[in-house]
């Protein structure tokens, strides 16, 4: 909820900055929140557009008219019901055990987690209202999920990945592990890509790019020392995900690309609070995102070295 917020925010700001329609990039990868915006940006939806949306909420033009989505309602609420009690996925922890140090550590959590019992069925709406049927009618639209029966990376919309809809595809990428249902998708269940990285930039090697712009509200370089316990588990959690991002960065900057990856500052970070689906911090995120991320992207700053966060990190962990 609160990532969605923060990227629309950023999306703006990345646009006014290069001058460019975002809609026109050649590539878009999204994951979990990021997802639905990929969808959408892919079935024409301009960022003005999104923006409106976050800020004053339904539109009477473009390809969202007509379409009512309520935030607190739609997504939920800000806390997971109560979860089937078994674990998620025995079948992706048989048919790995042999290597299940070779997957990132958030996809084996995630099939040990119980199975989440929300519905993420709104969401699939709401993109199915501009994608009706088929794929995003633009190329180089691209959705990650996780196969929660197998433990494998799928990238939807690319050669070689199942044949879906956009609307189950984007579910699927969006089904928080332990918080929504698992989406199945012909004979296998998919849950969100997060799972595998948050940001799966490493998609972005071996396409030819120039240049590649990541907007990741889970990924943040400021080193703060938060005093409540929830805080600083987060923060941890967010140290691991940076890392696991600068390793993707590396293999797409050593492809050829120049990167540039935007995440929360402080003070994003202190209107998120600890928890990314508190609707009620919404308004404020995106405020501050549109005036952070404008500044940072104005005059960006070097990124920091990969040995900042290793201390949270397997010495030995890869992007898979």
């Amino acid at each position: 909820m609160l990532g969605a917020a923060w990227m629309v925010g950023a999306l703006s700001a990345l646009q006014d900055e290069l001058g460019v329609d975002v809609r026109e990039f050649d590539q878009v990868v999204g994951t979990s929140a990021g997802s639905v915006l990929a969808g959408l940006l892919g079935a024409g939806v301009s960022v003005a557009d999104l923006l409106h949306h976050q800020l004053v909420g339904d539109i009477d033009v473009g390809p969202l008219a007509g379409y009512s989505w309520n935030y607190e309602r739609d997504t939920g609420g800000d806390r997971p019901g109560r979860p089937r009690m078994a674990l998620g996925s025995r079948a992706l922890l048989r048919r790995n055990a042999l290597h299940l140090r070779s997957l990132p550590p958030t996809a084996v959590l995630s099939a040990i987690l119980p199975e989440g019992r929300g519905s993420i069925e709104a969401v699939g709406a709401l993109i199915g209202h501009v994608v009706p049927s088929g794929w995003a009618p633009r190329s180089g639209i691209s959705v990650v999920a996780l196969d929660f029966d197998t433990g494998t990376r799928v990238a939807f919309g690319r050669s070689g990945a199942p044949t879906v809809d956009l609307a189950p595809a984007v579910m699927a990428s969006c089904a928080i592990p332990g918080w929504y249902q698992p989406v199945r998708i012909g004979e296998h269940r998919y849950i969100d890509g997060g799972a595998w990285s948050s940001t799966n930039l490493d998609l972005m090697v071996g396409l030819g790019l120039d240049e590649v712009y990541v907007l990741a509200p889970q990924v943040s370089f400021v080193k703060d020392a938060p005093t409540q316990w929830r805080t600083r588990v987060e923060r941890q959690w967010r140290n691991r995900v940076t890392l696991r991002a600068l390793r993707e960065l590396a293999r797409v900057h050593a492809d050829g690309a120049e990167v540039t990856i935007l995440g929360p500052g402080e003070e994003d970070l202190e209107a998120f609070g600890s928890n990314l689906m508190d609707v009620t911090r919404r308004p404020r995120v995106i405020e501050t995102s549109l005036r952070t991320s404008a500044e940072a992207l104005h005059d960006p700053a070097p990124l920091p070295d990969r040995s900042d966060f290793e201390d949270v990190g397997r010495p030995n962990e890869d992007v898979g």
